[in-house]
Protein backbone atom coordinates (compact mmCIF):
# COMPACT_ATOMS: atom_id res chain seq x y z
CA UNK A 1 0.00 0.00 0.00
CA UNK A 2 1.17 3.59 -0.88
CA UNK A 3 0.60 6.99 0.70
CA UNK A 4 -0.27 9.18 -1.60
CA UNK A 5 -0.29 13.42 -0.75
CA UNK A 6 -3.07 14.54 0.74
CA UNK A 7 -2.96 11.25 3.41
CA UNK A 8 -4.39 9.10 0.46
CA UNK A 9 -3.21 5.54 0.09
CA UNK A 10 -3.32 3.34 -2.89
CA UNK A 11 -3.76 -0.44 -3.29
CA UNK A 12 -2.07 -1.71 -6.10
CA UNK A 13 -3.21 -4.66 -8.51
CA UNK A 14 -0.94 -5.35 -10.78
CA UNK A 15 -1.45 -7.18 -14.09
CA UNK A 16 0.70 -9.74 -16.14
CA UNK A 17 0.86 -6.67 -18.42
CA UNK A 18 1.50 -4.05 -15.92
CA UNK A 19 4.39 -2.28 -18.25
CA UNK A 20 1.53 -1.37 -20.62
CA UNK A 21 0.58 1.01 -17.77
CA UNK A 22 -2.99 0.56 -17.27
CA UNK A 23 -4.91 2.33 -14.58
CA UNK A 24 -4.63 1.26 -11.09
CA UNK A 25 -7.28 1.32 -8.61
CA UNK A 26 -6.94 3.84 -5.89
CA UNK A 27 -8.91 3.56 -2.50
CA UNK A 28 -9.17 6.38 -0.33
CA UNK A 29 -9.05 6.28 3.39
CA UNK A 30 -12.91 6.04 3.52
CA UNK A 31 -13.04 3.49 0.73
CA UNK A 32 -14.43 5.46 -1.87
CA UNK A 33 -12.68 4.78 -5.18
CA UNK A 34 -11.44 7.70 -7.17
CA UNK A 35 -9.45 8.90 -9.65
CA UNK A 36 -8.06 7.21 -13.25
CA UNK A 37 -4.48 7.03 -12.46
CA UNK A 38 -1.00 6.63 -14.96
CA UNK A 39 1.67 4.56 -13.56
CA UNK A 40 4.34 3.54 -14.76
CA UNK A 41 7.45 1.20 -13.67
CA UNK A 42 11.52 1.99 -13.54
CA UNK A 43 13.34 -0.63 -15.03
CA UNK A 44 14.46 -1.93 -11.57
CA UNK A 45 10.24 -2.93 -10.80
CA UNK A 46 10.65 -0.97 -7.58
CA UNK A 47 9.62 2.49 -8.75
CA UNK A 48 6.13 3.76 -9.24
CA UNK A 49 5.15 7.52 -10.15
CA UNK A 50 1.30 8.17 -10.18
CA UNK A 51 -0.55 11.16 -11.50
CA UNK A 52 -3.92 11.93 -9.71
CA UNK A 53 -7.03 14.55 -10.37
CA UNK A 54 -7.95 13.67 -6.86
CA UNK A 55 -11.70 12.66 -5.81
CA UNK A 56 -14.37 14.10 -7.22
CA UNK A 57 -16.22 17.47 -5.77
CA UNK A 58 -19.61 19.39 -5.40
CA UNK A 59 -18.98 22.97 -5.11
CA UNK A 60 -22.41 24.19 -3.06
CA UNK A 61 -23.78 27.27 -5.06
CA UNK A 62 -23.51 30.46 -4.00
CA UNK A 63 -27.42 30.92 -3.82
CA UNK A 64 -27.61 27.60 -1.63
CA UNK A 65 -24.42 28.53 0.70
CA UNK A 66 -26.40 31.33 2.26
CA UNK A 67 -29.13 28.93 3.48
CA UNK A 68 -29.74 26.89 6.32
CA UNK A 69 -31.48 23.73 5.13
CA UNK A 70 -32.08 20.82 6.16
CA UNK A 71 -33.85 18.72 3.68
CA UNK A 72 -33.50 15.76 2.13
CA UNK A 73 -31.18 15.15 -1.04
CA UNK A 74 -30.03 13.68 -3.88
CA UNK A 75 -27.28 13.50 -6.70
CA UNK A 76 -27.64 13.03 -10.54
CA UNK A 77 -24.61 12.35 -12.73
CA UNK A 78 -24.61 12.69 -16.57
CA UNK A 79 -21.99 11.23 -18.78
CA UNK A 80 -21.49 10.26 -22.25
CA UNK A 81 -18.79 7.63 -21.40
CA UNK A 82 -17.69 7.41 -25.45
CA UNK A 83 -18.83 3.97 -27.04
CA UNK A 84 -16.27 1.59 -27.36
CA UNK A 85 -17.29 0.52 -31.23
CA UNK A 86 -16.95 4.36 -31.62
CA UNK A 87 -13.16 4.21 -30.22
CA UNK A 88 -10.52 4.03 -32.81
CA UNK A 89 -7.04 5.37 -32.68
CA UNK A 90 -7.70 7.18 -36.07
CA UNK A 91 -10.49 9.13 -34.25
CA UNK A 92 -7.88 9.81 -31.25
CA UNK A 93 -4.60 10.17 -32.36
CA UNK A 94 -3.76 12.30 -29.67
CA UNK A 95 -4.85 9.71 -26.63
CA UNK A 96 -2.20 7.45 -25.39
CA UNK A 97 -2.81 3.71 -26.63
CA UNK A 98 -3.76 1.86 -23.16
CA UNK A 99 -6.58 4.81 -22.53
CA UNK A 100 -8.62 3.60 -25.59
CA UNK A 101 -8.20 -0.28 -24.78
CA UNK A 102 -11.42 -1.59 -23.41
CA UNK A 103 -10.44 -3.67 -20.70
CA UNK A 104 -8.46 -0.78 -19.19
CA UNK A 105 -10.94 1.83 -20.46
CA UNK A 106 -13.98 0.25 -18.96
CA UNK A 107 -12.53 -0.11 -15.66
CA UNK A 108 -11.55 3.24 -15.98
CA UNK A 109 -15.24 4.25 -16.68
CA UNK A 110 -16.27 2.34 -13.65
CA UNK A 111 -14.34 3.96 -11.24
CA UNK A 112 -15.09 7.28 -11.99
CA UNK A 113 -18.88 6.44 -11.97
CA UNK A 114 -18.05 4.87 -8.71
CA UNK A 115 -16.46 7.36 -7.12
CA UNK A 116 -19.15 10.02 -7.80
CA UNK A 117 -21.00 8.00 -5.12
CA UNK A 118 -24.58 9.72 -7.45
CA UNK A 119 -28.33 8.51 -6.39
CA UNK A 120 -29.00 8.45 -10.15
CA UNK A 121 -26.32 8.41 -13.47
CA UNK A 122 -27.47 9.21 -16.92
CA UNK A 123 -25.18 7.89 -19.50
CA UNK A 124 -25.04 8.46 -22.83
CA UNK A 125 -22.79 6.03 -25.55
CA UNK A 126 -23.91 3.08 -23.30
CA UNK A 127 -22.72 0.02 -25.22
CA UNK A 128 -21.90 -3.47 -23.53
CA UNK A 129 -24.73 -2.47 -21.38
CA UNK A 130 -26.04 -6.11 -20.82
CA UNK A 131 -22.90 -8.27 -20.92
CA UNK A 132 -20.74 -5.35 -18.85
CA UNK A 133 -22.63 -2.18 -17.44
CA UNK A 134 -25.25 -3.50 -16.04
CA UNK A 135 -23.70 -6.40 -13.88
CA UNK A 136 -20.71 -4.28 -12.66
CA UNK A 137 -23.07 -1.59 -11.32
CA UNK A 138 -25.62 -3.93 -10.17
CA UNK A 139 -23.11 -5.28 -7.50
CA UNK A 140 -22.51 -1.34 -6.28
CA UNK A 141 -26.05 -1.74 -5.89
CA UNK A 142 -27.58 0.21 -8.96
CA UNK A 143 -30.76 -0.77 -10.76
CA UNK A 144 -31.15 0.70 -14.21
CA UNK A 145 -33.46 1.34 -17.26
CA UNK A 146 -32.52 1.28 -20.69
CA UNK A 147 -32.97 1.94 -24.37
CA UNK A 148 -30.30 1.11 -27.03
CA UNK A 149 -30.49 3.33 -30.10
CA UNK A 150 -32.41 2.24 -33.54
CA UNK A 151 -31.12 0.28 -36.21
CA UNK A 152 -28.60 -1.69 -35.50
CA UNK A 153 -26.60 0.47 -33.28
CA UNK A 154 -24.82 -0.97 -30.23
CA UNK A 155 -24.86 2.12 -28.09
CA UNK A 156 -28.10 3.83 -25.91
CA UNK A 157 -28.61 6.33 -23.05
CA UNK A 158 -29.36 4.40 -19.46
CA UNK A 159 -30.47 5.46 -16.32
CA UNK A 160 -28.91 3.90 -13.48
CA UNK A 161 -30.83 4.69 -9.90
CA UNK A 162 -30.20 3.56 -6.02
CA UNK A 163 -33.32 1.45 -5.38
CA UNK A 164 -32.64 2.10 -2.02
CA UNK A 165 -33.51 5.79 -2.07
CA UNK A 166 -35.08 5.93 -5.90
CA UNK A 167 -38.02 3.46 -6.53
CA UNK A 168 -39.31 3.43 -10.38
CA UNK A 169 -42.77 3.92 -10.65
CA UNK A 170 -43.29 4.32 -14.90
CA UNK A 171 -40.66 4.10 -17.71
CA UNK A 172 -41.00 5.88 -21.44
CA UNK A 173 -38.56 5.22 -24.28
CA UNK A 174 -38.08 7.88 -26.78
CA UNK A 175 -37.36 7.17 -30.39
CA UNK A 176 -36.32 10.32 -32.30
CA UNK A 177 -37.56 8.23 -35.52
CA UNK A 178 -41.08 8.60 -34.60
CA UNK A 179 -40.18 12.07 -35.98
CA UNK A 180 -40.26 10.22 -39.77
CA UNK A 181 -43.68 9.43 -38.98
CA UNK A 182 -46.36 11.56 -41.14
CA UNK A 183 -44.04 13.32 -43.09
CA UNK A 184 -45.16 13.34 -46.39
CA UNK A 185 -42.25 12.31 -48.73
CA UNK A 186 -41.94 10.73 -52.17
CA UNK A 187 -38.49 8.89 -50.72
CA UNK A 188 -38.87 5.17 -50.32
CA UNK A 189 -38.30 3.79 -46.71
CA UNK A 190 -35.10 2.06 -48.65
CA UNK A 191 -34.20 5.16 -49.94
CA UNK A 192 -33.92 6.67 -46.63
CA UNK A 193 -32.32 4.04 -45.38
CA UNK A 194 -29.94 4.18 -48.10
CA UNK A 195 -29.00 8.08 -47.58
CA UNK A 196 -28.51 8.16 -43.80
CA UNK A 197 -26.58 5.13 -43.94
CA UNK A 198 -25.93 3.64 -40.29
CA UNK A 199 -26.77 7.38 -38.51
CA UNK A 200 -22.91 7.59 -38.03
CA UNK A 201 -20.71 9.37 -40.92
CA UNK A 202 -18.90 10.61 -37.72
CA UNK A 203 -18.87 9.29 -34.25
CA UNK A 204 -17.73 11.96 -32.43
CA UNK A 205 -17.85 15.44 -32.53
CA UNK A 206 -15.26 17.74 -34.18
CA UNK A 207 -13.76 14.90 -36.50
CA UNK A 208 -13.88 15.23 -40.32
CA UNK A 209 -16.75 14.48 -42.49
CA UNK A 210 -16.50 11.11 -43.77
CA UNK A 211 -19.46 10.27 -46.62
CA UNK A 212 -20.57 7.20 -47.03
CA UNK A 213 -20.66 5.87 -50.85
CA UNK A 214 -24.06 4.96 -50.48
CA UNK A 215 -25.07 8.20 -49.91
CA UNK A 216 -27.57 9.38 -52.33
CA UNK A 217 -31.61 11.22 -52.42
CA UNK A 218 -32.29 14.45 -51.26
CA UNK A 219 -30.82 15.50 -48.28
CA UNK A 220 -33.52 18.49 -47.97
CA UNK A 221 -36.15 15.96 -47.50
CA UNK A 222 -36.79 16.00 -43.73
CA UNK A 223 -37.83 11.87 -43.80
CA UNK A 224 -34.20 11.89 -45.15
CA UNK A 225 -32.59 14.83 -42.48
CA UNK A 226 -34.92 13.15 -39.33
CA UNK A 227 -33.68 9.74 -39.74
CA UNK A 228 -30.86 9.67 -37.43
CA UNK A 229 -31.56 7.07 -34.70
CA UNK A 230 -31.01 8.91 -31.76
CA UNK A 231 -32.98 7.89 -28.45
CA UNK A 232 -33.48 8.99 -25.65
CA UNK A 233 -35.41 7.49 -21.98
CA UNK A 234 -37.50 9.10 -19.19
CA UNK A 235 -38.60 7.25 -15.55
CA UNK A 236 -40.85 8.32 -13.02
CA UNK A 237 -39.49 7.78 -9.62
CA UNK A 238 -40.71 8.19 -5.72
CA UNK A 239 -38.24 9.38 -3.14
CA UNK A 240 -38.65 10.72 0.45
CA UNK A 241 -41.35 13.34 0.10
CA UNK A 242 -40.76 13.97 -4.16
CA UNK A 243 -42.13 12.43 -7.45
CA UNK A 244 -39.27 13.18 -10.03
CA UNK A 245 -39.18 12.33 -13.98
CA UNK A 246 -35.44 11.63 -14.47
CA UNK A 247 -34.67 12.05 -18.43
CA UNK A 248 -31.63 11.02 -20.48
CA UNK A 249 -31.02 11.36 -24.10
CA UNK A 250 -28.79 12.04 -26.95
CA UNK A 251 -29.35 14.52 -29.77
CA UNK A 252 -27.94 14.25 -33.40
CA UNK A 253 -23.83 14.88 -33.46
CA UNK A 254 -23.77 17.28 -36.88
CA UNK A 255 -23.33 20.88 -36.79
CA UNK A 256 -24.79 21.11 -40.13
CA UNK A 257 -28.38 19.60 -38.98
CA UNK A 258 -28.77 22.41 -36.70
CA UNK A 259 -32.61 21.82 -37.40
CA UNK A 260 -32.73 17.72 -37.10
CA UNK A 261 -31.50 18.71 -33.78
CA UNK A 262 -33.97 21.15 -32.90
CA UNK A 263 -36.63 19.18 -34.47
CA UNK A 264 -35.87 16.33 -31.71
CA UNK A 265 -35.36 18.87 -28.59
CA UNK A 266 -38.73 19.88 -29.35
CA UNK A 267 -39.99 16.14 -30.03
CA UNK A 268 -38.20 15.51 -26.26
CA UNK A 269 -39.94 18.17 -24.41
CA UNK A 270 -43.65 17.45 -26.10
CA UNK A 271 -42.93 13.83 -24.83
CA UNK A 272 -42.17 14.58 -21.85
CA UNK A 273 -44.81 16.92 -21.33
CA UNK A 274 -47.31 14.17 -22.02
CA UNK A 275 -45.32 11.95 -20.15
CA UNK A 276 -45.86 14.27 -17.22
CA UNK A 277 -49.44 14.00 -17.74
CA UNK A 278 -49.67 10.29 -17.73
CA UNK A 279 -47.49 10.54 -14.40
CA UNK A 280 -50.30 13.17 -12.91
CA UNK A 281 -53.26 10.61 -13.75
CA UNK A 282 -51.81 7.31 -12.83
CA UNK A 283 -49.59 8.83 -9.69
CA UNK A 284 -51.79 11.68 -8.82
CA UNK A 285 -49.00 13.89 -8.29
CA UNK A 286 -47.29 17.16 -9.89
CA UNK A 287 -44.02 15.46 -10.54
CA UNK A 288 -40.52 17.63 -10.46
CA UNK A 289 -38.50 17.18 -14.10
CA UNK A 290 -34.51 16.64 -14.23
CA UNK A 291 -33.03 16.78 -17.65
CA UNK A 292 -29.61 14.93 -18.60
CA UNK A 293 -27.82 14.54 -21.73
CA UNK A 294 -25.52 15.15 -24.43
CA UNK A 295 -27.39 17.93 -25.98
CA UNK A 296 -24.34 18.02 -28.86
CA UNK A 297 -25.49 21.94 -29.23
CA UNK A 298 -23.17 24.64 -27.53
CA UNK A 299 -24.44 27.79 -24.83
CA UNK A 300 -26.49 29.88 -27.43
CA UNK A 301 -27.02 28.12 -29.71
CA UNK A 302 -30.99 27.20 -31.32
CA UNK A 303 -31.23 24.08 -29.41
CA UNK A 304 -29.68 25.82 -26.11
CA UNK A 305 -32.00 28.77 -26.58
CA UNK A 306 -34.90 26.59 -27.46
CA UNK A 307 -34.53 24.32 -23.62
CA UNK A 308 -34.35 27.28 -21.86
CA UNK A 309 -36.70 30.06 -22.99
CA UNK A 310 -38.77 28.41 -25.82
CA UNK A 311 -37.13 29.91 -28.61
CA UNK A 312 -34.74 29.62 -31.22
CA UNK A 313 -32.78 32.36 -32.88
CA UNK A 314 -34.39 30.96 -36.59
CA UNK A 315 -38.01 31.59 -35.20
CA UNK A 316 -38.61 35.10 -34.06
CA UNK A 317 -39.89 35.47 -30.71
CA UNK A 318 -42.90 36.80 -31.23
CA UNK A 319 -44.14 34.37 -32.79
CA UNK A 320 -42.41 31.39 -30.96
CA UNK A 321 -44.41 28.33 -29.55
CA UNK A 322 -45.32 27.99 -25.87
CA UNK A 323 -42.40 26.08 -24.50
CA UNK A 324 -43.78 22.74 -23.00
CA UNK A 325 -41.75 22.12 -19.86
CA UNK A 326 -40.12 25.91 -18.51
CA UNK A 327 -36.54 24.20 -18.31
CA UNK A 328 -33.00 25.64 -16.29
CA UNK A 329 -29.65 24.68 -16.40
CA UNK A 330 -28.31 24.01 -13.00
CA UNK A 331 -24.85 24.62 -13.47
CA UNK A 332 -25.63 27.91 -15.40
CA UNK A 333 -28.99 28.81 -12.12
CA UNK A 334 -26.24 30.43 -9.88
CA UNK A 335 -23.89 32.38 -11.97
CA UNK A 336 -25.93 32.58 -15.70
CA UNK A 337 -22.90 30.93 -17.32
CA UNK A 338 -21.66 27.51 -18.50
CA UNK A 339 -18.85 25.64 -18.14
CA UNK A 340 -16.16 26.36 -19.94
CA UNK A 341 -16.13 22.74 -21.58
CA UNK A 342 -17.68 19.51 -21.54
CA UNK A 343 -16.57 18.00 -24.34
CA UNK A 344 -12.14 17.72 -25.41
CA UNK A 345 -10.31 16.93 -28.24
CA UNK A 346 -7.84 18.80 -30.20
CA UNK A 347 -10.15 19.18 -33.07
CA UNK A 348 -13.12 20.38 -30.56
CA UNK A 349 -13.27 21.51 -27.24
CA UNK A 350 -16.86 23.35 -26.13
CA UNK A 351 -20.18 22.31 -23.64
CA UNK A 352 -22.25 20.21 -25.47
CA UNK A 353 -23.68 18.24 -22.13
CA UNK A 354 -26.04 19.48 -19.49
CA UNK A 355 -28.46 19.25 -16.29
CA UNK A 356 -31.51 20.73 -17.06
CA UNK A 357 -34.64 21.37 -14.06
CA UNK A 358 -37.59 22.64 -14.13
CA UNK A 359 -37.79 25.24 -11.18
CA UNK A 360 -40.58 23.91 -8.84
CA UNK A 361 -40.85 25.10 -4.80
CA UNK A 362 -40.20 21.35 -4.13
CA UNK A 363 -36.82 20.80 -6.16
CA UNK A 364 -33.75 23.36 -5.90
CA UNK A 365 -30.19 22.59 -7.49
CA UNK A 366 -27.52 23.34 -4.30
CA UNK A 367 -24.38 21.97 -5.37
CA UNK A 368 -22.25 21.06 -8.73
CA UNK A 369 -19.95 18.92 -10.07
CA UNK A 370 -16.70 20.75 -10.31
CA UNK A 371 -14.89 20.60 -13.65
CA UNK A 372 -11.42 21.31 -14.70
CA UNK A 373 -10.06 24.26 -15.81
CA UNK A 374 -9.18 24.87 -19.49
CA UNK A 375 -5.69 25.13 -18.70
CA UNK A 376 -5.46 22.12 -16.38
CA UNK A 377 -3.27 19.09 -16.89
CA UNK A 378 -5.97 16.67 -16.59
CA UNK A 379 -7.10 17.99 -19.75
CA UNK A 380 -3.79 19.05 -21.49
CA UNK A 381 -4.10 17.47 -25.15
CA UNK A 382 -7.08 16.32 -25.32
CA UNK A 383 -9.59 13.49 -23.95
CA UNK A 384 -9.66 10.96 -23.31
CA UNK A 385 -6.05 10.58 -21.55
CA UNK A 386 -4.99 8.73 -18.19
CA UNK A 387 -7.41 10.93 -16.28
CA UNK A 388 -10.40 10.86 -18.32
CA UNK A 389 -11.69 7.85 -20.15
CA UNK A 390 -13.80 9.53 -22.42
CA UNK A 391 -13.50 12.29 -24.61
CA UNK A 392 -16.47 13.62 -22.44
CA UNK A 393 -16.05 15.04 -18.89
CA UNK A 394 -19.10 13.59 -16.27
CA UNK A 395 -21.44 16.66 -15.07
CA UNK A 396 -23.14 16.27 -11.66
CA UNK A 397 -25.86 18.17 -9.47
CA UNK A 398 -26.79 17.83 -5.74
CA UNK A 399 -30.48 19.23 -5.45
CA UNK A 400 -32.12 19.40 -2.00
CA UNK A 401 -35.96 18.40 -1.48
CA UNK A 402 -37.90 20.87 0.09
CA UNK A 403 -41.25 19.73 2.04
CA UNK A 404 -44.37 20.78 0.32
CA UNK A 405 -46.06 23.73 2.78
Amino acid sequence: MLLLKGGLTARLRVSTDFARRYALRCIGRNETIFGIYRCCLSKSMSVITMSSSGPPKFKPLDKYAKQNDNGNKFRIVSYNILAQVFVKSSYFPHSPSPCLRWKARSQAVLTVLKSLESDFLCLQELDEYDCFYKEKLETDGYSSIYVQRSGQKRDGCGIFYKPNSAELLLEEKIEYNDLVDGISSCVSEHDVTQVTGNGDDVPIEGAPLKKDPRDRGDPNDPRVRLKRDCVGIMGAFKLKDLHVIVVNTHLYWDPELADVKLEQAKYLLLRLAQFKAIVANKLGCNASIVVCGDFNSTPGDQVYQYLVSGYSSSIPHDNAEDLPIPLCSVYAYDTGKEPPFTNCTPMFTNTLDYIFFSPSEQLEPVAVLELPEPESSEVAGGLPNYHHPSDHLPIGAEFVIRASS
